[in-house]
């Protein structure tokens, strides 16, 4: 390591995120290698769902970014809940820095029953605690920075800060870590891994940086940008997501935007080609060893409406109509409440933040004019309710079918 070119390993390098930063670090001249299951296309079958853009095979995507650029980015196939995966490239590959990716990133994924609830918490929690024992055999010097969520913390009635909160308390004082109000038992993962990685960290000596990022938005980087191989997922089913994406896919089809309930939910929200400069900035300076810093990852806050009203006028602009739907908020949440979440430290370190525009705006809904054949208006409407189970909603339309099929029979059916 020279200080400005590093040997990064990026873990989940097929997803969104991944992707990008790894295209990212790699142009700025680091040695990145990729280490992937693809288990996130397969959750693309599995709910029957497809990105609004085309992904091509990662050795595609690869052999092409090593043709435009000269550049050439390894690959490791392996799941990391394998101990021997994540040894074996640690040993193999030797990173100065590794960047966890690898876990499943929905919220509504782990809401749909016990099976997806207990599939996440293992994949992402094992996944790390293998991760977490590697590095400590056989590269403790190495820097892990985890991707973390601004959803650990919740919607607390007060301001959010970076990490850790100073508390009073019978005359004493001591500065301990913040308070976690997770909202789903995909945030509850990610909880439990900040809580294992700084028990690491303190008792091994571990060095680590908790990015807690909030949602992120974008399709193009300058690096996918290059070639349409190199293009980036556009998810906006209700799963995987994001609602500023479905709002833009949405438009594109004069589809009203569906609001979950009064759309007061505040979240913070990021540009992708901040999200892989943060990658690099934690990177390039590292923590201490046996030191866990937490920097939470977002530029701007918004509420759900404000966004709806942002996209409203985007495709007014071009030509577009829509209307804003509210429709009953599917989730346990709050949705109005006050947030103030502190996002300072890597702005300190040399970030410079991309914010939300119309020019950005108009590129994210032409990205789903240009592809509009491919979206399915039946993935815009919530079917995963946090407050019933999938066999509890089977029993609960069994029942209606069943009532609906006697007042049929009783010559009292009517179509409202």
């Amino acid at each position: 390591m020279d200080g400005s070119h590093v040997k990064i390993g990026v873990l989940g390098g097929d997803g969104y995120c991944g992707w990008a930063a790894a295209l990212y670090l790699s142009r700025q001249g680091h040695e990145v290698a990729i280490v992937d299951s693809y288990i996130r296309r397969h959750w693309d079958f599995e709910l029957g769902v497809q990105t609004l853009t085309p992904i091509q095979p990662l050795p595609q995507r690869l052999r092409t970014w090593e043709q435009l650029t000269g550049k050439k980015i390894s690959s490791y196939q392996g799941d990391i809940t394998n101990y021997d995966v994540i040894a074996g490239f640690l040993t193999s590959f030797r990173p100065d820095a590794v960047i966890h990716f690898a876990e499943q990133r929905s919220a509504p994924y782990s809401m749909i029953d016990r099976e997806h609830a207990v599939s996440t918490q293992v994949n992402n929690v094992v996944g790390t605690l293998n991760l977490l024992f590697a590095l400590r055999e056989l590269a403790p010097d190495c820097h892990l920075v985890k991707l973390g969520t601004m959803g650990e913390y919740g919607t607390p009635n007060i301001d959010i800060e970076e990490g850790y909160i100073t508390i009073e308390h019978n005359g004493r004082k001591d500065v301990l870590p913040y308070p976690k109000q997770p909202g789903s038992f995909y945030h509850l993962s990610k909880v439990h891994d900040s809580h294992n990685i700084t028990f690491t960290c303190r008792i091994w000596g571990l060095r680590a940086t908790d990015l807690n990022q909030g949602v992120v938005y974008g399709t193009m980087t300058d690096e996918t940008a290059l070639d349409e191989t190199l293009i980036n997922r556009f998810d906006y089913d209700e799963v995987f997501g994001t609602v500023l994406n479905r709002f833009c896919a949405q438009a594109a089809l004069g589809h009203p935007l569906t609001v979950y309930g009064r759309g007061g939910q505040t979240r913070g929200y990021l540009d992708i080609r901040d999200t892989v400069r943060c990658i690099e900035l934690a990177c390039l300076n590292p923590a201490a060893p046996g030191e866990f810093r937490v920097f939470n990852q977002f530029t701007e806050q918004f509420t759900v409406l404000e966004l709806a009203h942002h996209v409203q006028t985007a495709a007014k602009k071009l030509g577009l109509r829509t209307e804003i739907d509210h429709l009953p908020d599917p989730r346990v949440e709050s949705e109005e409440h006050y947030y103030n979440a502190k996002h300072s430290k890597l702005v300190e370190l040399g970030l410079q933040p991309h914010l939300l525009s119309d020019s950005l705006l108009d590129s994210l809904i032409n990205v789903a004019m240009r592809y509009r054949d491919r979206i399915d208006a039946g993935l815009f409407m919530p079917q995963v309710n946090w407050r019933k189970t999938r066999n509890e909603r089977r029993a609960a339309n069994q029942t209606l079918e069943s009532v609906a099929a006697e007042a049929g029979a009783d010559g009292n059916s009517h179509r409202g």
